[in-house]
């Protein structure tokens, strides 16, 4: 776990503030309400926004630069050649020990939350490598854990096996059909357990990409079922199938009346915090040398608030584009006004959302520097990532809050 963990989590929060104003309360408990709703705000003032817990919200896996500060054992390359490097030893390390390709997802999945599959000499306290096991802990020395050729594998290795006294993989009671998230969280005992799952997809297509049978069977780790004598009969549970909801078809929101918005032939009545101006020169103070590293995979996060929301009240930046009513939507126009959101189709389930600067310029997460903010052309999503293009809509958040 890192800050960038720690943000995520508590700002998961707000979901509950959400859900609490759905409430019918009597008069002296919306009172009580409103004080705690602005003591929350003293609190967390303009924090990040957060989606739910399936939450897969950026491409992640893209040709960015390795993380600045990171260890010399980096693998060398892009980013994205790192992590299909590290994938590669991690699924080695798995087969080595005859254990099922469920074993090596799972993994995947947990490293790339915690490291973005980088071998990090650096993380939260004392946390480093692969899956930022800490050597105070027992997880092994930091040289064991972060050396350049046999650190991955060692780090590998007790994810699997445990070391030190920590349980790996294998001791978890039925990880083989536990839900992939929770079953990462038995092994890293996080603060935030739910920010595992939203990493399925991706790593599923990182398997692909580097030749990794994520649903290989294993001989060994391998439930049975007593009543067939066989294999376990009871189908695994996966965070895509685990009751990730389609966000896109109820709720609605508002906000106080921030101008207009219009592509020239028709003129729309936004209810944004903040006007266009002032959101655009919000994203542009925001990003570049001024960004923060907590917009990892969060491009959705990020374009609410720009515009001045806490939360887009959506799971993917591929929903938010049928949220937005069809009359607002551009299908395939690559001319949209400056504030607009484009949106990007990036092969895995969230997409790519980003707001419009003009110019041909976007604010964008993840596409230079993973986690951080950019002003980039907009074609660079197409060229860098392979996207494909969909559309712009007006800056409508017809669920945020």
């Amino acid at each position: 776990m890192d800050e960038r963990d720690i943000v995520r989590g508590a700002l998961q929060a707000t979901g509950i503030v959400k859900k609490g104003l759905q409430l019918k309360v009597g008069a002296i408990a919306a009172v009580v309400f409103v004080v705690a709703l602005l003591f929350m705000g003293m609190l967390f003032p303009g924090g990040p926004a957060e989606a739910a817990s399936c939450q897969d919200t950026g491409a992640g896996t893209s040709d960015a630069s390795a993380e600045s500060g990171a260890s010399s054992g980096q693998a060398t390359g892009t980013l994205h050649q790192q992590q299909i490097s590290y994938a590669k030893t991690i699924d080695s390390v798995a087969k080595k020990y005859k254990l099922p390709g469920r074993a090596t997802l799972i993994a995947l999945m947990t490293a790339m939350q915690e490291s973005t599959l980088q071998n990090l000499d650096h993380g939260h306290l004392d946390s480093v490598g692969l899956f930022q096991q800490r050597p105070s802990m027992g997880w092994g020395t930091k040289a064991q854990i972060t050396d350049p050729t046999t650190g991955p594998e060692f780090a590998a290795t007790s994810f699997f096996e445990g070391r030190g006294g920590n349980r790996g993989l294998v001791d978890v009671k039925n990880w083989q059909t536990l839900p992939l998230g929770t079953a990462a969280q038995k092994v890293q005992n996080s603060a935030y357990p739910s920010l595992y799952a939203g990493q399925e997809s991706v790593m599923r297509a990182l398997a692909k990409e580097a030749g990794i049978d994520v649903d290989r069977p294993g001989s060994a780790g391998t439930p049975t079922d007593a009543s067939t004598g066989g294999a376990a009969s009871a189908a695994p549970i996966t965070s895509q199938n685990n009751g990730c909801p389609d966000t896109s078809q109820t709720g609605a929101g508002g906000g106080a009346s921030s101008g207009t918005f219009t592509d020239g032939k028709e003129t729309w009545t936004l209810h944004n915090p903040r006007s266009v101006a002032e959101a655009i020169q919000w994203a542009k103070d925001h990003a570049g040398a001024n960004s923060t590293a907590n917009w990892y995979q969060r491009c959705l996060a990020f374009t609410a608030n720009v515009y001045g929301w806490s939360f887009s009240g959506v799971n993917y930046a591929i929903d938010h584009y049928k949220v937005v009513p069809a009359s607002m939507r551009h299908d395939g126009d690559r001319h949209p006004p400056p504030g607009a959101l484009m949106y990007w189709d990036t092969g895995h389930r969230a997409g790519h959302i980003a707001v419009y600067l003009g110019g041909g310029k976007i604010a964008s997460n993840d596409i230079l520097r993973p986690g951080y903010i950019d002003v980039v052309d907009a074609g660079l999503i197409e060229s860098k990532w392979g996207a494909k293009y969909i559309g712009w809509t007006p800056p409508d958040f017809p669920k945020a809050g």
